[in-house]
C-alpha cells in the first residue's frame, strides 16, 4: 500500500516551536522552519547561536524539549517513521577529518547507508562507484583509505556518502569552513550542480554570510537560539533589518582595500527579539 500523498502548497520540511534547553541554558527557543523541494535554506548565526543544534535535531541526533517536525505533511514520531525519514535525508559535517572513520576505505563510508537501510546487497558496489563519479572521484579507488585524499576530496567522500540512499533533503552543516578558500568554491559549486541534477533540498548551516549569497534562496538569522530575521539570500545580504545581520555581513572580509571597514564588536548584552517580526523595530 503506497503511502498517502502530501497536500498541494505542503512543504518538504517543515519545523514548528523547536526549543532546546541544557539545563538554564536555552539553545533554541520557539524555532521554525520551512524549507520547499529544491530550494536552499541557511541558517545564519555565529558559533553558539543554536545552528548546528537545530540541525542535529531536525536529523534525530537530538531530541527537542518541544516542537514538531513534519517531513511531506507527516509528523516524525516514533522509530518506524525516524528509519524512514533519515533514508530520505543526508548529512555533511563541518570537518571532512573529523567525520570519517580512518579504519574503513573511502568505499565503505560511502556504503554505510547503503548497509544501514539495507540496500547494499543488491547492486551496492556499483552504487558505490557511481556516487564517487558523481561527486567529481572520477578514477578512485574504493579500496583507498582516507589519508591518502585532501581535505577538498574527502568532503567529496563525504557528500557521496549523504547521497547514498538518494535523499531528497541533505543538511550542510559548515560543510567549506574547514576548506581551503579555492576548494571552498569547489565544494559549493559541486553542491549547487547536485542541486540542479537531484533537485534537492538544502539545510546550510553556516556563519558565513559570503556562502550564504552563493547558495541560499531564503535565509533565517539566529541569535542566542531565536530567529531575529527571516527573508530571502536577496533581501538579508543586501538591506538587512536587524543590526546583528547587518554586523555579520560587516564581518565578511571585502574583495578590494576600498570595501574594507571596520566592524564593531557583537553587542551580546542587546536582548535579542522575540520573532523575526520584532526584527523591524531596530532603529540603527
Amino acid at each position: 500500500m503506497s503511502a498517502p500523498q502530501p497536500a498541494p502548497g505542503t512543504p518538504l520540511l517543515e519545523a514548528t516551536g523547536i526549543t532546546k534547553r541544557y539545563g538554564q541554558y536555552t539553545a533554541l527557543d520557539d524555532v521554525d522552519l520551512r524549507i520547499e523541494t529544491g530550494r536552499t535554506v541557511s541558517i545564519v548565526g555565529e558559533s553558539g547561536s543554536g545552528k548546528s543544534t537545530l540541525a542535529r535535531i531536525i536529523v534525530g541526533l537530538e531530541r527537542a524539549d518541544s516542537g514538531t517536525v513534519r517531513f511531506r505533511g507527516e509528523a516524525i514520531r516514533g522509530r518506524r517513521s525516524r528509519h524512514a525519514f533519515r533514508r530520505s535525508v543526508g548529512m555533511v559535517f563541518q570537518d571532512p577529518y573529523e567525520s570519517m572513520d580512518p579504519r574503513l576505505t573511502i568505499g565503505e563510508i560511502v556504503a554505510e547507508p547503503l548497509r544501514a537501510h539495507g540496500m547494499y546487497r543488491d547492486g551496492g558496489k556499483e552504487r558505490v562507484r557511481e556516487l564517487l563519479d558523481s561527486v567529481g572521484m572520477h578514477g578512485a579507488e574504493p579500496d583507498a583509505y582516507p589519508h591518502k585524499f585532501s581535505g577538498g576530496q574527502r568532503q567529496r567522500v563525504c557528500i557521496a556518502r549523504a547521497l547514498a540512499t538518494d535523499p531528497d533533503l541533505v543538511i550542510c552543516d559548515e560543510p567549506t569552513s574547514a576548506l581551503d578558500v579555492s576548494v571552498q568554491a569547489q565544494i559549493l559549486n559541486l553542491l549547487l550542480d547536485l542541486q540542479s541534477r537531484r533537485r534537492l533540498a538544502y539545510l546550510f548551516i553556516t556563519h558565513d554570510l559570503d556562502v550564504v549569497r552563493r547558495i541560499s534562496d531564503e535565509v533565517d538569522v539566529l541569535l542566542r537560539g531565536t530567529v531575529v530575521e527571516r527573508g530571502t539570500a536577496e533581501q538579508i545580504t543586501r538591506s538587512p533589518e536587524h543590526t546583528y545581520t547587518r554586523r555579520l555581513l560587516g564581518a565578511v572580509p571585502a574583495i578590494s582595500p576600498r570595501q574594507r571597514h571596520i566592524c564593531p564588536p557583537l553587542d551580546t548584552d542587546d536582548p535579542a527579539p522575540r520573532s523575526p517580526h520584532d526584527a523591524k523595530e531596530d532603529p540603527a
